[in-house]
């Protein structure tokens, strides 16, 4: 799954703007069970991930049923602009990449973000525009 979060401050040595976060979630409850705690605002401090989510508001979550985070990122890459703004950042476990998180560049379109990163598929309550709803959930 891939994390659409938006920073309206410097936080975790990242300054303000649109960062892309590629996730995995082999875990009980799949995509929706990590979604979900990745945007409750009081939970424990565990991943990296956990720290932007804190300090920003997810604006959209890509689902990608199946999918691999290091194939997130080489695809998101390849879009123009795109950078890895920490290295190590949310990839300590991975070999492959240089981080988990990617800074999107300022004024970028998030319009066709799924299809633009390979991603087709949707999982039923966890489409982009669901976040809004699942945040109410909470």
């Amino acid at each position: 799954y891939a994390l659409i979060v938006r920073l309206e401050r410097t936080a975790s040595g990242l300054a303000p703007g649109l960062y892309l976060y590629a996730g995995s979630a082999h875990g009980p409850g799949g995509i929706p069970a990590r979604v979900k705690r990745h945007l409750k605002p009081d939970k424990k401090i565990h991943w990296h991930i956990d720290r932007l989510t804190h300090a920003g508001t997810v604006v959209s979550v890509i689902p990608v049923p199946g999918g691999k985070e290091c194939a997130i990122v080489a695809a998101g890459l390849r879009l123009p602009g795109v950078s890895i703004p920490i290295s190590g950042f949310g990839s300590s476990d991975c070999l492959a990449c240089p981080a988990h998180l990617l800074r999107l560049p300022d004024g970028f379109a998030l319009d066709g973000l799924a299809e633009r990163l390979g991603c087709r598929d949707t999982i039923a309550g966890m489409a982009p525009a669901s976040v809004r709803s699942a945040r109410d959930d909470r």
